[in-house]
């Protein structure tokens, strides 16, 4: 077995290859693209390569391990070596990767990534999110033009702010000052009402957001992305595990027999974090009364909203997990409810 560590860049790559000793048998630097990556792995025999989780590694975690070879994607945080190094270079960074998974893969804490159809479905998420972002960056803008003009756009809903700002008695002046700004909320309300179309009817495809989507705060946009970032939930001993790999779990700093905990770590997806984030905070403005809710009102009286609500993002997130897993139906007061 020889053991290949990749330090992934956006042009170049460098590699670094132990044999089963130990010994380094070759360093060099690759293209990063498609076609070299077949070139130099195409023609070896199996090894267990080990890369950095970021932006390359999914398409080329998938692309070698096409070719036989055992591929570990571990986080950034893991490699501490690498970070924090008085001497770090490419090459160097490579040799210590390679080095790690000669010793123990385990220690690496591998990640599993989405397959190529879960990432683009991400994306499609990823996408709609961008939209309604720049939707509601216009919308302030053009909110914050008329009010110093004294004039003031009533309501909330976004799909129909253009339609209530033509309501308005504005001077020409005015109006073509924002003219431009109205052009493209309008269009790009019009694509997210396309985009929205297009998760439900893929939504509807997918029994488990159907079932999750029951949870009150949980609406299909979460239960779709929640789906798609956990994949397989059988790679998760725990429910609470979960809640761990989106960075919900509170960091712990023991020693000595005492120990603190601090917040929570924020690793993992953080789209996924903010709308489990989201889906908590409808939960607890909704007027449905429910265990959870009741749960995150004591805790908010006692430790204030922002800590109740990331709670309760938590509770959401190991809740989601045991429903998928054990195929059992929400209910607003279970008789035990999930940690």
């Amino acid at each position: 077995m020889e053991y290949c560590g990749i330090d992934l860049h956006q042009k170049h790559s460098q590699i670094c290859i132990l044999d089963e000793a130990g010994e380094v048998v070759e360093q060099t630097r690759i293209p990063t693209s498609r076609a070299s990556l077949a070139r130099f792995f195409g023609k070896r025999g199996e090894m267990r390569v080990v890369m950095e989780a970021c932006g390359l590694s999914p398409w080329v975690s998938r692309a070698v391990a096409g070719h036989g070879h055992e591929v570990i994607v571990c986080s950034p945080r893991r490699v501490r070596l690498i970070a924090e190094s008085t001497l770090k270079n490419d090459t160097v960074d490579a040799e210590v990767l390679a080095r790690l998974v000669r010793i123990d893969p385990a220690f690496l804490k591998p990640i599993q990534h989405r397959d190529e159809e879960a990432q683009r479905l991400r994306c499609k998420l990823l996408v709609r999110r961008s939209l309604v972002d720049a939707r509601t960056a216009w919308i302030n803008q053009v909110r914050g033009i008329l009010r110093g003009f004294g004039y003031r756009v009533s309501g909330k809903n976004a799909a129909t702010f253009v339609e209530r700002v033509d309501k308005m008695k504005l001077p020409g002046e005015l109006r073509d000052v924002v003219e431009p700004l109205l052009e493209q909320i309008d269009l790009v309300t019009g694509e997210i009402e396309r985009r929205n179309e297009e998760l439900e009817k893929i939504g509807a495809a997918i029994p488990e957001v159907a079932h999750l989507d029951e949870i009150p705060g949980v609406g299909l946009l979460v239960a779709l992305y929640f789906v798609v970032s956990v994949g397989d939930p059988h790679r998760f001993k725990s429910s609470r595990d979960v809640a761990a790999f989106f960075g919900l779990r509170p960091a712990m700093r023991e020693s000595g027999g005492s120990g603190r905990y601090g917040r929570i770590t924020k690793e993992g997806d953080p789209e996924m974090r903010r709308l489990l984030t989201q889906a908590a905070h409808a939960l607890m403005n909704t007027k449905r009364d429910t265990a959870l809710k009741g749960w995150a009102n004591q805790l908010e009286a006692r430790r204030g909203k922002a800590k109740a609500k990331v709670a309760l993002a938590r509770k959401l997130a190991v809740l989601m997990h045991h429903l998928w897993i054990t195929g059992e139906v929400y209910q607003d007061f279970p008789q035990t409810m999930a940690a």
